[in-house]
């Protein structure tokens, strides 16, 4: 594993969190940073965020892809000489992940799910599944996602879980800034 290798995926994959953190805890400078001109054209903040949104997973996924070139996983085509069942669990691991994911925008909506509180929406409460059953589901179904994901493609290489693993520590740093 390379060390620059990572270094630039720790940090290209920590924009996300570092983008959400900022909308959550300063609301007033991210709507002022989205009332500029060039960024004016994208929309109100919360539409601001969900552009953003697919950004940073494109971000994601690029990242992802890369680790797993740069690294010799090789994808598509070594998927289908690897073990069924690691196949079957990573597959698992990841429809789980999505279903959360999925689940979360289907009670709260793009407003809800997009910070749409921080920014004078009123976006009543949801306690019904996902929310009943964890504190922040839709972070939850992405590291699902990712561990699944890096499972399927990565797994038993020595370096397999090191990205899911930051991922995982930058969603908690994430959960744990927005709960303040």
């Amino acid at each position: 594993m390379s060390l620059w290798a990572f270094v630039v995926a720790a940090v290209l994959l920590s924009l996300e969190r570092v983008c959400y953190i900022w909308a959550w805890r300063a609301p007033d400078s991210f709507r002022a940073f989205c009332a500029r001109p060039g960024v004016m054209a994208l929309g109100d903040p919360v539409s601001v965020l969900q552009k953003l949104f697919f950004c940073f997973k494109g971000i994601q996924l690029a990242v992802f892809f890369g680790w797993c070139y740069l690294h010799g996983y090789g994808l598509l085509p070594s998927l289908m000489s690897r073990d069924f069942v690691v196949l079957a669990i990573g597959t698992a691991v990841i429809i789980a992940g999505q279903f959360l994911n999925f689940s979360v925008f289907y009670r709260l909506g793009k407003i809800g799910v997009f910070y749409g509180t921080k920014f004078g929406y009123v976006v009543p409460w949801c306690r019904a599944f996902p929310f009943s059953f964890l504190a922040h589901p839709q972070y939850v179904g992405a590291v699902f996602s990712i561990w699944g994901f890096f499972f399927t493609v990565g797994f038993p290489h020595d370096n397999w879980y090191l990205l899911p693993a930051l991922q995982t520590i930058y969603y908690l740093a994430g959960a744990y800034f927005e709960s303040q």
